[in-house]
């Protein structure tokens, strides 16, 4: 948990560590990443406004290293912010002030979804030159394995077992993200974004993850 607030990062830690969770707390951004070195986390709670490192450094730094599951706290009605911190890896965000209750629900969806075997497990789901382990949550383009963060496996993985049929981006919210989401589905269209990017050999004319205009999106089998 990061936050330079110490009330709220000890209420959240409260409301964690009642659900079972060892949590670890951070003030600021230099002692953010020393902990995360010590002790690397299944994830990390992250406030953008910190002292020292601000959080979207933070960010980069940690997707830059290793694939662990980033929430992002964000002020309510900074739209550039929540679209830069997702573009560099974050798994999802919720905006100040919010419900500790609504922040524990997305903490155990996150790491549900980061943490348990598809009902895959055992199959190499094989597409022309994309290849995916569901079991291993590994994914290779032309034999060369590319790092997708948790929320990208997955909404890779949600696409993929339900081949040409078209999803909202509310309805990929809803499913992916695991929770009845109250927030902005440009999420979606950033997490597709980064997709083309890892698995497309060009993501301007993708030939997997495709737009349906004035629908959403599917996987074309």
């Amino acid at each position: 948990m990061v936050d330079d607030d110490p009330n709220i990062s000890e209420v959240v830690a409260l409301y964690l560590e009642r659900e079972g969770y060892v949590v670890d707390v951070a003030l600021d951004g230099d002692e953010a990443l020393k902990k995360t070195r010590s002790h690397p986390p299944d994830l990390v709670v992250l406030d953008l406004m910190l002292p020292k490192v601000d959080g979207l450094e933070i960010c980069r730094i940690l997707r830059s290293q290793s694939s662990v599951a980033i929430i992002m706290l964000t002020a309510k009605g900074e739209e550039t912010d929540k679209l830069v911190g997702l573009n560099l890896g974050a798994d999802d965000y919720i905006s100040k002030p919010f419900s500790p209750r609504e922040l524990v629900a997305r903490v155990k969806a996150v790491l549900r979804r980061s943490s348990f075997p598809s009902r895959y497990e055992g199959e190499s789901l094989l597409f022309q030159d994309l290849h995916i382990r569901p079991s291993t949550r590994t994914v290779k383009v032309q034999g060369d394995e590319v790092e997708l963060t948790a929320k990208e496996f997955d909404l890779l993985l949600f696409l993929v077992q339900h081949p040409n049929q078209v999803f909202s981006r509310e309805q990929l919210l809803n499913s992916v993200w695991d929770y009845e989401y109250f927030g902005d589905a440009s999420t979606v269209t950033v997490h597709v974004r980064r997709l083309r990017e890892k698995i497309e050999t060009d993501p301007t004319r993708p030939r997997y993850i495709l737009t349906v205009w004035g629908v959403g999106y599917k996987f074309k089998g």
